[in-house]
């Protein structure tokens, strides 16, 4: 099986008050390379909606991709934009994005563990501590996660993130929870893109 990594590269959207970075990819299959590259496209153009370009005059808006692994017929990456429309601060939000490079699946969370795993308590429980170790304030009362919780894949880690006000207040950031597959090994789906990284 090779497994090389996607040939990844930047395309750009500039428009008045707006200049956006996204990522497309080159792939030897153009069925699966067309299908990541639309869905990658499509949350990029969401996103500058989502964010409210076009709807002020005022609303300037910038954004970037970062790519978290490109390995193992894996890839995973975050699009990033900032808007600003006046006022105190802009928003940031982050949208993640994990697919498998030969048959060009989008994951979500619950794809990555072994059926029946009670994934949502486990990873909770994980989450949950980290907020006591960092001291990280939240707004209300933590709850745990949700099935369908932010997340991407980067060493070895599987990495948890809320989007800003969703869990604490913008002084934090946004705020990001990386878990060693080590640590949930045992709920892990071998076939996943969590499985792929082991060994």
């Amino acid at each position: 099986m090779v497994t090389l990594p996607a040939t990844v590269y930047s395309q750009q959207i500039v428009k008045k008050k707006l200049n956006v970075y996204y990522p497309a990819v080159h792939l030897t299959n153009p069925a699966v390379q067309h299908s990541i590259n639309s869905k990658i496209l499509q949350r990029t153009n969401e996103l500058i909606r989502q964010q409210g370009y076009g709807e002020s005059p005022d609303t300037e808006e910038t954004g970037y991709y970062e790519l978290k692994t490109n390995e193992r017929n894996v890839l995973s990456l975050t699009l990033v934009n900032f808007a600003y429309s006046g006022g105190a601060h802009g928003l940031t939000v982050v949208v993640p994005l994990t697919f498998n490079v030969l048959t060009g699946k989008t994951y979500q969370l619950k794809d990555l563990f072994k059926k029946d795993s009670n994934y949502v308590t486990v990873l909770s429980k994980i989450v949950g501590a980290q907020i006591k170790e960092r001291d990280i304030m939240v707004l209300g009362e933590y709850k745990g996660i949700k099935p369908d919780q932010d997340f991407y894949i980067a060493d070895k880690s599987l990495v948890l993130f809320y989007q800003l006000y969703d869990l604490a207040p913008y002084a934090y950031g946004i705020p990001y929870f990386p878990i060693s597959i080590y640590a949930i090994q045992d709920i892990i789906a071998d076939e996943s893109p969590l499985g792929q990284m082991f060994g």
